[in-house]
């Protein structure tokens, strides 16, 4: 076997997968073996972040969350919390989205923090959002990154706040209008503003650049500009 390309190669293959196996599986399983895990509960009573996030949306949709949640509690935050993962894996967004920051390629510049070991180690976690491949941006650490409003119209239709995103529009999120989440809408952008929010950096913002305006609406500004110091 050792005698030719074919037969190294083979060899080396296997050897480099048992590698892999110790060093990402059983090594990590064996140190964090006795971590125990967290429940939904606990992980809304040691986040002020994700409550914070819960009474926003409380406050900005105020009839359609009273109509679907009632009053801002842990416990019916803990009750989104679990539905929108639930709408988060029913809907495939695993499959365009990862939820691992890798310790690579620079990933923690565009993506924040690289992920650890011991943020996977709770209910909502199960099974790992690792996902498959990055059609859109890693998730991971999306809490706070955004506000609730940009959200909710993200989700009703992707273009109105990103041109040209492949992301298809979810309408059944909603009573007919992105101001007006219904309960796996309003659950869904809970599940995604909890996403890095346990981090100490929360919220983690990308560095602020202006985005210019069109040339007609630069247009559009300064005449109206002239004609109320005209007049």
């Amino acid at each position: 076997m050792f005698e030719s390309k074919s037969g190294v190669f083979l060899i080396a293959g296997l050897g480099f997968f048992a590698f892999a196996f110790l060093s990402n599986a059983l090594v990590p399983a064996l140190m964090y073996r006795d971590l125990p895990e967290k429940t939904t509960a606990q992980l809304v009573e040691e986040n002020s972040n994700l409550m914070y996030q819960f009474e926003n949306l409380a406050n900005r949709y105020p009839e359609q969350f009273e109509k679907y949640y009632g009053e801002v509690t842990e416990e019916k935050c803990a009750e989104a919390l679990e539905l929108g993962r639930r709408t988060y894996v029913s809907e495939a967004c695993w499959h365009c989205h990862s939820q691992f920051v890798r310790p690579v390629s620079r990933e923690e510049d565009r993506w924040g923090p690289v992920s650890r070991t011991e943020e996977y180690q709770n209910v909502l976690q199960r099974p790992v959002m690792f996902g498959t491949r990055r059609i859109g941006p890693d998730l991971s650490r999306e809490g706070g990154r955004r506000g609730n409003d940009w959200h909710a119209v993200h989700f009703f239709q992707p273009t109105m706040v990103s041109t040209g995103s492949p992301m298809p529009a979810y309408p059944w999120f909603f009573d007919g209008s992105p101001d007006k989440p219904n309960k796996r809408g309003i659950a869904l952008i809970t599940y995604v503003q909890w996403l890095g929010s346990w981090l100490e950096s929360y919220p983690y913002y990308e560095d602020f650049k202006p985005i210019p305006l069109p040339e007609e609406i630069k247009e559009s500004i300064e005449k109206e500009a002239e004609e109320s110091q005209e007049s």
